[in-house]
C-alpha cells in the first residue's frame, strides 16, 4: 500500500520553480530517505505534504487523501519533527509534549511517554526557555514517537543531538518500522540515511534525479580497492572503469566502477596478491558523485 504519493508536483514562486514535476512514493512500513543540498526542494515538498503550502500543479496525497483539502484529517494520523524546533517559552517540556499529543486528538500513553523521556534523557519539568537546541529537538521527538502515528515526517530531526541521542533516535525509527509505520526522513547525515532507509530519493534543483533502494543506486558508485602485490601493477590506470589511482611501491589504491570490478580482479590476480582490502560504496559516495561536477564548477562547498 502507498502511504505518500506525489505525482508531477510543481511549485512556482514567481518565475522560479522550486519543484518541477516531482514524483515520489512512500510505501506502508517503509523508511524513505529524502536527500539533496540546500535549495533542492526538500523543505518545499514537506511543507506541501503538511498542507502548509499549496502546490502550483500536480497531486500529493497521504493515505489517499489530498494534502491540501484534507489536511486536518491527515494530521490526525501523522507526526512531524522539523529541524529547528520553536517552543512556548513559559511552558514546561512535559506540558508541550502533552499538548502536541492532544492536538492530534490522541490519548496520552503515559508509559510510552515516560519511557521516551528516559531514553532521551530529557527533564520534562523545566521551562522550554531554558532548553538548549538539542533539548528542544528532544521535546519534538518525544512528542512524535509517543503519538500513535501511521506516518512520521522527519525533516533534519537529529539537528543539535549528540551521537548517543542520534542512536536513540535511530532505535525509535526502527521500532516504528517494526510496528508497520511509515517514515519520510529528510537528512543531511548520510550515514544515518544509509543505516535506516529502505529506499532513497535524491532531489536536485526541484527534480528527483534518482530513486531506489541502496542496492539499486549503488550501480552509480565505485568500490574502493587497496591491494598489495608481489610484483608492481604497472598499467592499472589504463584499465576501463578505474579512477583515482595512487601507488606506493607494491601497494596500490584506486576506485573501480561496480560493473568493471570482476575484470579488474582478474587483471591484478597474476601479479600475486599479498593483501587485499575493499570498501563497498556508501551513500555519501553516491551523493558526492551526483554533485561533484557542480561542486567543482562552483568552487565551494554545499551544506544541507
Amino acid at each position: 500500500m502507498t502511504v505518500v504519493k506525489i505525482d508531477n508536483l510543481t511549485k512556482r514562486f514567481g518565475n522560479f520553480y522550486a519543484l518541477n514535476g516531482v514524483n515520489m512514493e512512500v510505501k506502508e512500513g517503509e523508511i524513505f530517505g529524502f536527500i539533496g543540498p540546500n535549495g533542492a526542494g526538500k523543505s518545499t515538498t514537506i511543507r506541501i505534504l503538511l498542507g502548509l503550502l499549496r502546490a502550483t500543479s500536480g497531486e500529493a496525497t497521504i493515505f489517499g487523501m489530498d494534502v491540501w483539502q484534507q489536511a486536518v484529517k491527515i494530521h490526525e494520523r501523522i507526526a512531524y519533527v522539523p529541524g529547528d524546533v520553536n517552543l512556548w517559552p513559559n511552558l514546561t517540556g512535559g506540558e508541550v509534549i502533552d499538548l502536541f499529543i492532544k492536538l492530534r486528538g490522541g490519548n496520552i500513553n503515559k508509559h510510552r511517554r515516560n519511557d521516551l523521556l528516559e531514553k532521551f534523557d530529557l527533564d520534562p519539568s523545566k521551562k522550554c526557555r531554558t532548553y538548549s537546541k538539542g533539548n528542544r529537538q528532544k521535546v519534538a521527538l518525544v512528542a512524535a514517537f509517543a503519538a500513535d502515528a501511521d506516518l512520521y515526517i522527519l525533516d533534519e530531526p537529529t539537528s543539535g543531538l549528540d551521537p548517543l541521542m542520534e542512536q536513540i533516535f535511530q532505535d525509535c525509527v526502527k521500532d516504528a518500522k517494526n510496528e508497520g509505520k511509515s517514515v519520510l526522513l529528510s537528512s543531511h547525515i548520510l550515514s544515518e540515511v544509509e543505516k535506516l532507509c529502505d529506499r532513497v530519493g535524491i532531489i536536485k534543483e526541484g527534480e528527483i534525479i534518482e530513486t531506489g533502494s541502496l542496492a539499486q543506486l549503488r550501480h552509480l558508485t565505485r568500490t574502493h580497492i587497496s591491494v598489495e602485490t608481489e610484483e608492481p601493477i604497472t598499467a592499472i590506470y589504463e584499465m576501463k572503469g578505474v579512477h583515482e589511482v595512487k601507488q606506493i611501491a607494491n601497494r596500490l589504491s584506486f576506485q573501480v566502477d561496480a560493473e568493471e570490478l570482476s575484470n579488474i580482479m582478474k587483471y591484478i590476480a597474476p601479479y600475486g596478491i599479498v593483501k587485499l582490502e575493499n570498501r563497498p560504496p556508501t551513500l555519501e559516495d553516491l551523493f558526492m558523485r551526483h554533485y561533484e561536477k557542480e561542486h567543482e564548477l562552483s568552487g565551494g562547498h554545499f551544506h544541507d
